[in-house]
Order: structure tokens, then C-alpha cells, then sequence
């Protein structure tokens, strides 16, 4: 089929008539269809199930060095816990703080200190004039919630294959003490899924910011999320800094959201020792501690690096043919017509699909009216405004694949009738 770009009026309406069918025949069936959010299948959610016979067949409450689960007490983490970590993420035991449930939680709550309180004796954020965020796009709308909520200004930084802009984002952190942070996925990025490269991760550990409680917020969710045997190798940020001296502009998040049970696994905090100890006397009055039983049922499931990255492929023959059903959609239906472009993930959660400007809230529309949720269009920039109208993060790992396969048929449907309508309405222009 030619490029839709060299079709001519007649050719153009022919085509949009015929798509209109298939789209109504769509409408027709009532799908009720969810590619919204990126949530673990019911599947995934299964692998980890043996893990509560960890603490109830045998009923031993206690860690490696005595301490009994049930009680007060190890506000850092269990010892267990903070080594298993500390393998995943390459940083010494000590620098870890385990949390909750939710390393978003961890993110929200260190802005909230930072806001109140300061960070290691600064300025409250609250108290300052102007609080500046830098935000790669597209990027994590949650991220972009948190700032919102606290009336933190956005600054969008463009990305490409390499990860950020560095020599923006050092103009912005090297020039303006208003800028306190920068929001990072550097692992399979939600939702472009690129990995930072190490040129980028050794310009992040050379920062020298002008504010200095300016903070890295490295949220290094898909650390283990590989697609491939041939995982994306990130360079290590903390050793970098060491290295500089710079330690201590990196907040590092991880958790096991996605490995274990997304609404009861465990989210850790990395830091250097100042940051820490900054952080453990605010939490030694924030909090008794947190769920110490469901950090020893994750220790003794996930005892080590090798038994999560086992676990982590099993998840890998989950998920990877969701992934080959969303791409070989792509690739057949909307690649040979020059209308979008969309990343290959190795890893991660997301496909990035960046359709022809100006599209992709019509696009949303048409798949909302055929009974497909596709995320919000716009969430992957600051404020949920795409200035170009073109992103739309498509999120397989849900569904099963015979629904993703039925989704991602009105998603190419709307796609091509979204383009042809953009198309049709330039060569009106044009005449």
C-alpha cells in the first residue's frame, strides 16, 4: 500500500470509507478493553504467591540477627531485606531504607520533607519564592502529579535516544539555584523505554548545582525488567559520584511493585550517608517502622540477586508475548503507511507511540468510543499538555494477549482514520 502522505484526495477517501466500516463493525462488538495503566496480569501476580507460606507454615518471626518481626524496632529495614537490595541496586547495605509498599510513596514523602523541612538544614521549599523541577518528556505523569500538587514549576526537558538533554539540563542545575530536582526512570524509561547511556549517567554525577539541596530523583523501577536475554547495561550513578565526590545529589528509588505483588511489596530509598542520616532523624519521628513481616516473607522468598532475576524471568515469558503482539500490530498494520513512530523496549513496561502532530487526542477519542482505555493523552508531559499532540503511552502487560491483540485493532484502526482526517483536512488547506 502506498505511503498515506502520497495518496491524493479521491485515494484518501476511498481508504477513510473503508476504515469507517471496520471501525463500526469494532463499535459494534462492545469491547470493554483496559491498556491504561501499567499493571502486572493476574499471571505475574501468581508467581509469587508461594512467598506467604515464608512466615505462616513454620511460624519463626525472626531475622538473621534475632530480632523478632512483630515488634517495634529496625526503623532502617530488616538486615535481610537492606543486603538483598543493596545486591539489586549495587550500593552498600547501609545506604538503604527500606519503606512501604510504594516506592511513589517514597518519592511523595521525600518532596513533603523537602517542602516542610528542608533538606540537611536547608531553606523549607515551601518558604522559597520559586521551586523548579526538571521533567524529561515524555516521562511518568506521576511524577508530574507530585509536582503539581505542591505547586512545584515543571520544566520539560526533550529526551533523546541517549536519555536527556545534558547540556540543558546542566544550564538549568550549573545557572538557577530555584531548581531543586530532576525526575529520572534511567532504566527502561516510562514510557520511552530507553536506557540512559553512560555518557549521560557520568554527566548527572559531574552536576555542580547552584542550589545545593538540589536532588537527582533516580527512580530506578525496571532495574531487573528485562524483555531479552541481553539486558541494557546502566551504569552505576552512586559509584560515578563517588568517584567526583557528588554522593550526595542522588536519591535512588526501587521497589518490588512489579516483581512481587504490586500492592504489598516492598520500596526501598537509596542514599549517601549524609542524605541518610538526614533522612532517619525526620523518619525516627515520622514513623515506628514499617511492615516488618512482609519485608522477612520477601527476604527469605527473594533470598538473593539470582533468585530475583530467576523470578524475573519468569515474568519475561509472561510479558514478552504481550509485547510481540503490541509490536507486531505495529509493524503490520501502521509501520508500511509512514504515519507514526514507536520505540522497541527491551525491557520496562511501556511502548512509546508517537503518532503524526496533532493526532493523538483524536486518537484517544476513537478508541475510547470503540471501548479501548488507552492512558490519558498528554500524561506523558508536565500538566498533561503534549505541545504536539503526539505521544500515547501504550501499556500491554495487563491484558491477556487475546485482548491485547483485539485492543490494538481499534488502536491501528483509529491511528489510520486520525491521520487520514489529519491529511484530508491539509489538502483542503492546501486547495
Amino acid at each position: 500500500m502506498k505511503l498515506y502522505k502520497e495518496m491524493n484526495e479521491l485515494e484518501l477517501g476511498r481508504e477513510y470509507a473503508a476504515l469507517r466500516k471496520e471501525y463500526a463493525a469494532c463499535q459494534a462488538r462492545g469491547l470493554k478493553l483496559d491498556m491504561s495503566r501499567g499493571k502486572p496480569g493476574y499471571d505475574q501476580l501468581e508467581l509469587s504467591m508461594p512467598m506467604l507460606d515464608m512466615v505462616a507454615s513454620d511460624r519463626d518471626m525472626k531475622t538473621l540477627d534475632g530480632s523478632d518481626v512483630r515488634n517495634y524496632g529496625q526503623l532502617e529495614g530488616l538486615p535481610e531485606t537492606r543486603r538483598l537490595f543493596a545486591d539489586l541496586l549495587e550500593v552498600a547495605p547501609d545506604q538503604i531504607l527500606v519503606g512501604g509498599n510504594s516506592s511513589l510513596n517514597m518519592m511523595f514523602d521525600a518532596i513533603n520533607l523537602a517542602e516542610s523541612l528542608g533538606i540537611m538544614g536547608s531553606t523549607p521549599w515551601a518558604r522559597l519564592e520559586k521551586v523548579r523541577f526538571l521533567c524529561p518528556v515524555p516521562g511518568y505523569d506521576r511524577h508530574f502529579s507530585i509536582c503539581e500538587l505542591f505547586g512545584i514549576e515543571m520544566i520539560p526537558i526533550p529526551m533523546d535516544a541517549e536519555g536527556p538533554d545534558m547540556d540543558l539540563v546542566r544550564r538549568y542545575v550549573e545557572k538557577d539555584s530555584s531548581v531543586k530536582g530532576i525526575w529520572c526512570v534511567p532504566k527502561y524509561s516510562n514510557p520511552t523505554g530507553l536506557t540512559y547511556s553512560d555518557r549521560v549517567v557520568r554527566a548527572f554525577a559531574a552536576l555542580k548545582p547552584a542550589a545545593p539541596d538540589f536532588r537527582i530523583f533516580w527512580d530506578n523501577a525496571y532495574c531487573v525488567h528485562d524483555l531479552t536475554d541481553t539486558p541494557d547495561p546502566l551504569l552505576n550513578l552512586f559509584e560515578e559520584c563517588a568517584r567526583l565526590g557528588s554522593e550526595d545529589l542522588v536519591y535512588m528509588f526501587a521497589s518490588t511493585s512489579k516483581i512481587s505483588f504490586s500492592g504489598a511489596g516492598i520500596a526501598v530509598m537509596a542514599a549517601s550517608p549524609a542524605n541518610m542520616a538526614d533522612l532517619k532523624a525526620k523518619r525516627t519521628i515520622q514513623t515506628i517502622g514499617p511492615n516488618k513481616i512482609n519485608q522477612l516473607m520477601h527476604a527469605r522468598f527473594f533470598h538473593d540477586k539470582e533468585a530475583v532475576l530467576r523470578h524475573m524471568a519468569r515474568h519475561r515469558e509472561l510479558l514478552a508475548p504481550k509485547f510481540e503482539a503490541v509490536l507486531s500490530a505495529l509493524d503490520r498494520e501502521i509501520a508500511p503507511l509512514g504515519i507514526a513512530s514507536y520505540t522497541r523496549p527491551r525491557g520496562g513496561y511501556f511502548i512509546s507511540f508517537d503518532a503524526m502532530e496533532g493526532c493523538a487526542r483524536r486518537i484517544g477519542e476513537l478508541c475510547r468510543d470503540a471501548g479501548v482505555v488507552l492512558t490519558s493523552v498528554g500524561a506523558t508531559f508536565p500538566y498533561g499538555h503534549d505541545p504536539s499532540d503526539q505521544n500515547i503511552r501504550l501499556a500491554p502487560t495487563f491484558p491477556p494477549v487475546k485482548e491485547l491483540e483485539e485492543a490494538m485493532e481499534v488502536f491501528c484502526l483509529s491511528v489510520k482514520l486520525a491521520a487520514i482526517e489529519k491529511l484530508s483536512g491539509q489538502l483542503e488547506s492546501a486547495s
